[in-house]
């Protein structure tokens, strides 16, 4: 039993900080954060974020992205994310954007939310 307990307890303290968001406080998260400079489906100061996770980095059509973020080689999935909403320059250098997300928690409801967003539909 004793056993059991340390292995629960080794897998929770493991886990990252983002699987444990709430989507639909991610939403409400996103709208307040991100929505000055992003939107679900159409660019603005950031490029659009329907179907983030698992696009390459740098790859929305039409978006005037960094040279360092075009080239960076990332695909979008939830660690990355969560690496980039803390500090986005020390991910890759030389990139546009200046916002942090200091909390885990936000971070997390974030990224639970964009895993909601499909691809846009052409």
């Amino acid at each position: 039993m004793r056993r059991a307990i340390v292995a629960v307890t080794l897998a929770i303290a493991s886990h990252p900080a983002w699987a444990g968001g709430d989507a639909q406080r991610g939403k409400l998260a996103y709208e307040a954060r991100c929505g000055a400079c992003h939107s679900v489906d159409t660019d603005r100061v950031g490029p659009r974020h329907a179907g983030i996770v698992g696009r390459r980095a740098g790859s929305v059509p039409g978006f005037a992205y960094s040279d360092a973020l075009r080239n960076s080689g990332l695909v979008w999935n939830p660690a990355l994310l969560d690496r980039w909403l803390t500090n986005p320059e020390a991910l890759v250098p030389g990139q546009r954007m200046g916002y942090q997300v200091a909390d885990p928690q936000v971070r997390a409801d974030i990224i639970a939310y964009l895993r909601t967003l499909p691809p846009q539909r052409h």
